[in-house]
């Protein structure tokens, strides 16, 4: 038996203001439906006795601290830092002028 009628699929559309043609009214039903299924048996895994013990997973990995340890490191010198730029202007970067601006 089907979870989600044709007239419900309807209900819907019209609540949420979108014209659907009456093929689309079927197909939606249909995939309502087995959306709806597949929510059934996702909802079931884990309601039974033989779970009861198994607390609800969070991560499926440990809480670990995956950031690097904060040390200062050296930076780039200006030499460095322009060595692939295509112009420069001392140790800055040289870009088109945009806006008219002086």
């Amino acid at each position: 038996m089907s979870a989600i009628s044709r007239d419900e699929v309807a209900h819907l559309a019209r609540l949420s203001r979108l014209a659907v043609t009456d093929d689309e009214l079927d197909v939606f039903a249909t995939q309502l439906d087995s959306i709806l299924e597949h929510v059934k048996v996702v909802t079931e895994v884990g309601s039974d006795d033989a779970n009861a013990d198994v607390a609800p997973l969070t991560l499926p990995v440990g809480n670990v601290n995956v950031n690097r340890p904060d040390a200062p490191v050296a930076g780039l010198t200006p030499e460095q830092a322009l060595s692939g730029a295509p112009n420069r202007e001392g140790d800055r970067f040289a870009v088109p002028r945009i806006l008219g601006e002086e």
